[in-house]
């Protein structure tokens, strides 16, 4: 018996196809988003290729965490994408929070430029405060908490002018009158 502690590694033709069965180092793609998921090892039949979104060119790792590796449509090469995946962008019209799900490019309408208050409308490159609206919010605020505290006030006028009347009161509460 003639005995070898290495492995049969395959060996294929220009159509990808094995000359020599063996073994194999792929890369692995998702079959729905094409990102590469990772490498492994095939073990590949004569005149069969690798398996399903596998490939044998290994990709070159990029630099950016920001930056996802897919196989192009066509199956040919490694591709490199943005991926914002998991950030928070922002719609531009309404200025509401949403995540990022998928690889590419930022969606139209939606920036990774947070807006810094309620009252920011994006004017096409930035974040802009509309001071008017930010006045008259706080114009509001200051009216709602006048009518408040006067309400409060009265209320207690209200009850101290009846503990007065059905002679409760005590000289204090009279004298706050």
């Amino acid at each position: 018996m003639n005995y070898t502690n290495e492995l049969q590694w395959a060996e294929f033709d220009e159509q990808g196809l094995s000359t020599v069965a063996g073994w194999t180092t792929i890369y692995r793609a998702d079959p729905k988003t094409r990102e590469y998921i990772g490498v492994d090892m095939d073990e590949v039949p004569y005149r069969m290729s690798v398996v399903n979104d596998a490939y044998r060119d290994a990709p070159v790792l990029p630099k950016s965490p920001d930056t996802a590796i897919c196989r192009s449509p066509d199956g040919t090469q490694w591709e490199y994408l943005p991926d914002y995946r998991g950030k928070t962008a922002y719609h531009t019209k309404t200025s509401h929070p949403v995540q990022i799900t998928e690889i590419g490019e930022i969606p139209a309408g939606v920036t990774l430029l947070a807006p810094k208050t309620p009252f920011d409308k994006w004017d096409g490159t930035q974040w802009v405060t509309d001071t008017v609206a930010q006045h008259q919010h706080e114009v509001q605020q200051a009216e709602d908490q006048r009518q408040s505290l006067q309400h409060e006030t009265e209320l207690k006028i209200a009850r101290l002018e009846r503990k007065k009347r059905l002679e409760m009161a005590t000289d204090r509460e009279i004298a706050l009158l």
